[in-house]
């Protein structure tokens, strides 16, 4: 199963080059891209699930409904992505639960920085999807962590996916940068693997990053956004659905794992 999922937050990103963007235009950049991701997911019928900070969901509640509508999982990716307190846990996943009616059942820290597990648990969560168990210079060093899922207490850990052997990370910035057929051998060869993929990305992905020089964003993050990305994953989804892969929401592949131990 491929687990698509989207990092939906203020696009703070710019910050951490020196550039401070209102959080209206924050909002804005990142309303464009979800609406653009939205339009490759419809296109081809595919469940996905969108980690929601409760800073945009409460400033763009039109969108959340949007996807609600459709289908897709809502979970907690913290109250602000810019911030963080023990307390946000909980009041995230209240947050999304009023505007949705729906219960929030998974959460991943932004940034994908560790986060306590027993807070998680304490907090309501089923799932938690914070780990990315590579090495990433400056970033990650989790080369100690198990790769596959496994359980934290009642919490199940989903980390994200990373090749056998090496760990060679599968996340946005190795979709962007690496050649398409190479990316997609490395994704088949871990699904084959491991069972299941678990691939995140995040709506700015999909706005022309690369011609709005005043963000000064490096090449590591404007490389292949804006319609490069889009027409990507485009033909990512298409090419796994043409081999028969099917994709869920990490709440469906637990129920996988809890009732049926398909993985």
């Amino acid at each position: 199963m491929i687990l698509l999922s989207f990092d939906i937050e203020e696009f703070d990103t710019p910050a951490e080059y020196g550039v401070t963007l209102s959080v209206e235009e924050q909002m804005r950049l990142s309303v464009e891209g979800v609406e653009r991701l939205l339009a490759i997911l419809k296109k081809h019928d595919v469940p996905a699930t969108f980690f929601c900070t409760a800073n945009f969901a409460l400033r763009a509640p039109a969108i959340l409904l949007e996807m609600k509508k459709r289908g897709y999982e809502i979970a907690s990716h913290g109250y602000n992505h810019s911030s963080f307190s023990p307390e946000d846990l909980k009041k995230s996943k209240e947050v999304l639960e009023r505007l949705t009616g729906l219960p929030v059942t998974g959460y991943r820290m932004a940034r994908m920085m560790p986060v306590s597990d027993a807070e998680v648990e304490r907090a309501g969560y089923r799932y938690n999807s914070s780990l990315n168990p590579a090495f990433v210079p400056g970033r990650y060093y989790n080369l100690n962590k198990p790769r596959r899922w496994f359980y934290t207490g009642k919490v199940l850990q989903i980390p994200a996916s990373v090749t056998p052997c090496v760990r060679f990370p599968l996340f946005w910035l190795s979709f962007h940068h690496l050649p398409f057929p190479v990316y997609r051998f490395l994704a088949l060869r871990t699904l084959k693997h491991d069972g299941y993929l678990n691939l995140y990305f995040h709506p700015w992905e999909f706005i022309e990053l690369g011609k709005m020089k005043e963000l000064k964003l490096p090449f590591l993050i404007t490389n292949q956004s804006g319609r490069k990305m889009i027409k990507r994953l485009d033909a990512f989804i298409a090419c796994f659905k043409q081999r028969g892969e099917r994709f869920g929401t990490f709440s469906s592949f637990i129920e996988e794992i809890v009732e049926h131990k398909c993985v």
